[in-house]
Parts: C-alpha cells; sequence; structure tokens
C-alpha cells in the first residue's frame, strides 16, 4: 500500500475536468452561463467539428481585469457567491471550477476588458500550463477560446462521439440557454454556418416559436399559475402539436436549464389522457420558487436540482398544464387544413410528366392521351345518368340558416358516415367528428366534474381489509392518510407492519385493495411521502380509471345517430374543455377550409 499523498494541482484540475466538462457542449455551457451572470445582453458563439476543434464565446458584459483573469483560472475562484449562504444562490455558475478544468484538458484563451478600462488583457492557458499572457484589444466584454479539448487526453477524446452528434448537443445547450434569458440576444455559427440568431428583448412565447418551431406560436396556450410559493409560466403546446420524443420539452428552475425527473413526471402526468403513449408534449416551463427552496448544488454540472417541497411544485405543475389546456385547447385544436389535404390533393400535371390512370393503370401522358380523357369522361356520364337515381329528400331536416352556422364553431350536422363519423358544416369549412372518441372525452370531463364538486363517493368495505407491507411503507401511508381519505382511500395502522383499509374510492370499489394500496406505498417510496404528493399520485389513478369508464360508457362507433344527437354532440363538444383529443391523445375532429374543399374541385 503507497503512502497517503497530496495530488498535483494539474491532475486535480484534470479529476475536476471529468466531473464539469464530459463533452464539447458540457465547457460550452459553462462559458454562456459565465456570459449571462456577467450581465451580458449579447453573446456570441462560434463553433468548429461541433466543439471538438474550437469553441469560442464572445459577451458585452462587465469584463474582468488583469488580476481578475489569473484568479478566475485558480480552482473555487468566483464572484457569484458574494456571502457564503449557498442556500440562497441565484445565479447559473457558482462553483469556480469551470474556467481551470476546461484549461487543464484543452488550449484556453482568456481575453477581457472591464468596463471603463483603457485596455484589455489576455491570458493563454495550455492544457494546464501558462504559455503567454499581456495586452490584448478587444471591446468591453469577455472572449474565450477553448481548442483542441482532450487532445492531449487520449482516455477522454476516443469517447467522444462524432462531430455531427457533438453539434447537436451545443446547440441543445444554446436553445436551452437562450429559451432561459429572451432578454439576451445570442448567435451561434457552426463551421462559418449561423445556425441561431435571436434578438434581445422578445418574449418567452416569441422566442420559443423561433427556436422550438415556428407552427408552435399557433398550437401553444400561455402558462401563468401561482399556488403559494411556486409559480409556473411558460407556454405549453396543445396535446394535437406533439413530438414522437421528449427533446422539445425546455424546463427551467429559477431561470436555469434543468433536465429533471420530478418535473418531466409532471409533465408526462399533465397530458397522461391528452396524449398517446408513445408522443410528447412541446413546452417551454419556468418554475419559480425561493432560493432557500431547492438546492441547485446536487450535482457537478447543476442540471439537477433537488426540491424541498417536491410534491407541492409537482402538483404546481400539473395543475398549472391542464387549468391551462383547459380554457386554450379550442384554439387550433383541429388537424391543420392542409395537413389533412395533403394526403389527397396532388400537384397540377405538367405535360410532360408521368401519372397514374384514373382507371389504374400503370402511367400514361397526359398530351397524348387527351380523345381517351375525353372518351372517358363522356361515357361516364352516361353511366351516371343510367344507374343513378335522382337526389331524393332528406331523410330529416338538417337546414340551418347562415346565422346559426356562425354562431357553432363545430358547424351543424349534416349526417353520418359509415355510422363512426359525424359530418357538419361550419361557416368556414366542413367539420368531420369522430362520434366514440368525442363523447368518450365528454364522459370524462363529467365524470371528473362530479368528483370535484364533491358528489363522488368513498366505497365502505364490509369487512376491513388488513394489508401487510414493509413497516417503512406503512409510516409513509400513515402520514398521508389525511391527504388519501379525501379522495375516498380510508385507512389506519393496524400494527407495525400492516394497514387497516377501511374504504376506497367508489370508482376502485371492485379493485383489489390489496394491490392498491401496495402501488401507493411503492409510489410514496418513489417519489416521497409527502402527503400532497400521495393526494395527487392517487388522483392520477382516478384519472385512469375514469377515463376507463368513459371509454366504456361512451357512443361507441357504429350507432346510428340522428340529428338531433349529432347537434347536441357538437354543442357539448364546444363547451367541455379538452374536447380536441380523446383521453387516449387521438384527435376528435378535423376541419377542412372551404377553400380547401373547392380546390380538389376545380374551382380554385
Amino acid at each position: 500500500m503507497s503512502r497517503i499523498r497530496r495530488l498535483p494541482e494539474t491532475l486535480v484540475n484534470r479529476i475536476a475536468a471529468g466531473e464539469v466538462v464530459e463533452r464539447p457542449a458540457s465547457a460550452l455551457k459553462e462559458l454562456v452561463e459565465n456570459a449571462i451572470d456577467a450581465g451580458a445582453t449579447s453573446v456570441a458563439i462560434r463553433l468548429s467539428e461541433g466543439g471538438l476543434t474550437l469553441i469560442e464565446v464572445a459577451d458585452d458584459g462587465c469584463g474582468m481585469t488583469r488580476d481578475e483573469i489569473a484568479l478566475a483560472l485558480e480552482r473555487h475562484a468566483t464572484s457569484k457567491l458574494p456571502g457564503e449562504d449557498i442556500e440562497t444562490v441565484s445565479t447559473l455558475g457558482f462553483r469556480g471550477e469551470a474556467l481551470p478544468s476546461i484549461a487543464s484538458v484543452a488550449r484556453l484563451t482568456v481575453e477581457s476588458r472591464a468596463r471603463g478600462a483603457a485596455e484589455g488583457w489576455r491570458r493563454v492557458v495550455d492544457n494546464g500550463a501558462l504559455v503567454e499572457e499581456g495586452p490584448a484589444a478587444l471591446p468591453p466584454g469577455t472572449r474565450i477560446r477553448v481548442e483542441q479539448i482532450f487532445a492531449r487526453v487520449p482516455a477522454r477524446r476516443k469517447f467522444m462521439r462524432t462531430p455531427r452528434s457533438e453539434w447537436a448537443a451545443c446547440l441543445d445547450v444554446v436553445r436551452r440557454l437562450a429559451l432561459a434569458r429572451p432578454e439576451v440576444g445570442f448567435t451561434l455559427e457552426h463551421d462559418g454556418r449561423r445556425a441561431v440568431a435571436v434578438q434581445p428583448g422578445a418574449g418567452v412565447a416569441a422566442r420559443a416559436a423561433e427556436l422550438i418551431d415556428r407552427a408552435l406560436a399557433d398550437n401553444s396556450v400561455a402558462i401563468d399559475f401561482v399556488r403559494g410559493e411556486v409559480r409556473v409560466t411558460g407556454i405549453a403546446g396543445l396535446p394535437t402539436y406533439n413530438r414522437g420524443v421528449a427533446d422539445h420539452q425546455y424546463l427551467f428552475v429559477n431561470g436555469r436549464p434543468v433536465k429533471d425527473r420530478l418535473l418531466a413526471g409532471a409533465v408526462r402526468g399533465a397530458y397522461a389522457d391528452m396524449l398517446a403513449r408513445d408522443r410528447h408534449a412541446v413546452l417551454a416551463l419556468f418554475v419559480e420558487v425561493p432560493c432557500a427552496e431547492v438546492d441547485v448544488n446536487v450535482h457537478p454540472a447543476k442540471t439537477e436540482v433537488r426540491f424541498r417541497d417536491a410534491a407541492g411544485v409537482r402538483g404546481a405543475i400539473v395543475s398549472g398544464l391542464r387549468q391551462a389546456l383547459s380554457s386554450g385547447d379550442k384554439r387550433s385544436v383541429q388537424a391543420r387544413a392542409e395537413d389533412a389535404m395533403r394526403a389527397w390533393q396532388t400537384e397540377p400535371l405538367h405535360p410532360d410528366q408521368r401519372s397514374h390512370s384514373i382507371f389504374g393503370g400503370r402511367g400514361w401522358s397526359a398530351a397524348r392521351t387527351e380523345p381517351r380523357v375525353a372518351e372517358a369522361q363522356t361515357l361516364w356520364r352516361g353511366y351516371e345518368a343510367a344507374v343513378m337515381d335522382a337526389p331524393a329528400g332528406r331523410a330529416e331536416v338538417a337546414e340551418a340558416p347562415p346565422s346559426e352556422t356562425a354562431e357553432h364553431p363545430l358547424g351543424i350536422a349534416r349526417g353520418q358516415i359509415a355510422n363512426t363519423y359525424i359530418v357538419a358544416e361550419a361557416e368556414d369549412g366542413l367539420v368531420i367528428v369522430d362520434q366514440h372518441a368525442a363523447h368518450e372525452r365528454l364522459v370524462l370531463e363529467r365524470l371528473r366534474a362530479a368528483g370535484e364538486r364533491g358528489e363522488g363517493s368513498s366505497q365502505a368495505l364490509l369487512l376491513p381489509e388488513v394489508v401487510e407491507l414493509d413497516e417503512a411503507d406503512c409510516d409513509r401511508i400513515e402520514s398521508a392518510a389525511e391527504a388519501l381519505a379525501r379522495h375516498g382511500l380510508a385507512v389506519e395502522r393496524f400494527g407495525p407492519g400492516a394497514m387497516l383499509v377501511r374504504a376506497v374510492p367508489a370508482a376502485l370499489a371492485k379493485g383489489d385493495a390489496h394491490a392498491l394500496l401496495r402501488d401507493v406505498a411503492d409510489d410514496l417510496a418513489q417519489n416521497g411521502p409527502d402527503d400532497e404528493k400521495g393526494a395527487l399520485l392517487l388522483g392520477e389513478r382516478l384519472d385512469h380509471v375514469l377515463a376507463t369508464m368513459a371509454c366504456h360508457g361512451s357512443v361507441r362507433a357504429g350507432r346510428v345517430l340522428s340529428v338531433a344527437e349529432m347537434n347536441a354532440l357538437l354543442r357539448e363538444m364546444e363547451r367541455t374543455p379538452r374536447s380536441g383529443q380523446c383521453n387516449h391523445g387521438r384527435p376528435t375532429w378535423v376541419k377542412l377550409a372551404m377553400s380547401d374543399v373547392e380546390k380538389l374541385f376545380g374551382r380554385k
């Protein structure tokens, strides 16, 4: 066994670099965060080969003096922690490890000029060794270059991914930081090509539309929800506007971009009955809590946080998202008309283009077969006159004056297709409704409303059931008993390792009380033994049960509806929140604009 010794400074910095600088994107994140904390209003970033060859970040912040530059390159030196109270830190960076860690595994050039100073200063550190310093000419602010990261650390370099993958990670970092600070302008160039250019001063919605997708502006709702000391703001994409991966969920805590399981789980819970299992919401969500209520120092890269009241934060996110989606989902909830038309409409044919015959033939030239087309049209007219009956009167009166269609966004029912889809005429187009999916949502919302009014009840068990659990699980359930009782689950302690179940929610009366309590215990163990947390988890479980009940209790596909029933369904959809999606996330209705219908028949 060798003797205990103090590690050399260079090795200490390399170990720290392994924690802080995992890849070029990690170094870029630290540098941009420093620029933001310096009060910059504009940040310019240049990358080469995904950051493997070059990372350059220039800002117009407060800048540094010669002595401050030297001090910034020492470990655990920072200007962002004026006191010793690390629990109330409000800046993005505060550890003071980033610059020396990066300098130990790359060639780092720091150039900075403090505001009001006559000149700037330049300092170059190559893999931990100071190689150059002297005056520098630059405007007030700081410019940092990182070249050939991990070039002299082959054990780390070989674990780097391709430049394309590293570039994608860097782009994601810049997008998240740019979303976090809409008051700061950002430009990002990669190998001479500008990828991001956003101006300062835009709101969160405008910045999100620029960085995520411009279509988000027309397919999202604003969030501003306050519960206690927790405030949730931002924008959330409508359920019909979703993605196949969760990469477009941008979450922030006190302005800090994070990737937190608690927050991601809360988002899934809020969208649970509005999205299919393999689809994910698109949103930019900002959570603001008192600094003392969140620990941002649980991970060296500061991408994870820990809340003192995790249940309260999760509940605020779920409630805020559901409230916003309930009030705003009637705007653009149908699939866009052009998307629906794209499946049917083809581009106009050029005389030389090839196409398929309307009779199913292989391919034919429109220029060479005009007589055959005319002949086919003549034959069709003759067939039409011979076999088609003259128009008969409608079975039911479904006429409505223009003023009535204008009053109803979903229009007036005109008929039913395949005993499954309702066709309605609106003032601005044609509406097609999936009757089962629509009624399924309506039934679920009725059941929810009944529960919120206190009309839902619990079912007392004829003989209370004893459920044996671990003592720790019993402690968690006992601490949450009052909150669980509000949802109809009445339990009490029955010895060190058992709970007595006296009543269960009425919706779960036919279920297994043992399985229910074990699931609740598992959820409390995983997410924290907080009273409100347990209530929320049980509430989500009830939501799932109610959704299943609504599915079985709604109008089935294949049922013939009268015009009065169809119109009643349409009117209730217009009054019901989240009626644009069924309980499984599928759309309940689509609208084709009248102009697109006219294009189908060549009228426009």
